[in-house]
């Protein structure tokens, strides 16, 4: 699936090369394919997830009516996160952690096909230690959507 994203002057996409470069996920456990960043306004940033058919965790959730686990959605939302904070120069060498997930509501499930956009934002940055807002919408419809916090440590 191709993704057309229209781009501001001041945004821009980082690819799933890029991805790889700020966060340690992997697949199977990699829930994004591309994240679009904003330079003037860097506490929010929007992932992007091809949901395949293919994807392990159809397998078991649920044969006959596949739909994507609500707690990987809530880890796409955070991945898009990690990736807005650790694509800034000042974050070289540094994880970001789950401390807390609060006030999750799974609203619309997400099935094989569908092109998840996640919708991230800061409301509470306390420099190592934060909370986020995420939404997450297929064409356009409020799927799913959570806060939770953060905290960034050195990579080890």
């Amino acid at each position: 699936m191709n993704i057309n994203i229209e781009l501001s002057p001041t945004e821009k996409i980082l690819s799933h090369e890029e991805v790889l470069k700020y966060i340690p996920h992997r697949y199977p456990f990699l829930m994004i394919d591309k994240v679009k960043v904003d330079s003037s306004c860097p506490i929010k940033a929007v992932g992007y997830k091809c949901v395949s058919g293919n994807e392990n965790f159809f397998q078991g959730h649920f044969p006959g009516a596949p739909i994507m686990p609500g707690v990987l959605i809530v880890e796409a939302m955070a991945q898009t996160s990690c990736v807005m904070f650790l694509s800034k120069p000042q974050m070289q060498d540094k994880l970001a952690y789950f401390m807390s997930i609060d006030k999750v509501k799974f609203r619309i499930p997400v099935k094989p096909g569908d092109l998840l956009e996640l919708h991230v934002e800061i409301i509470k940055n306390g420099g190592k230690r934060g909370k986020m807002k995420g939404e997450a919408y297929v064409d356009g419809k409020l799927t799913t959507e959570a806060e939770f916090m953060f905290i960034i440590v050195d990579r080890q």
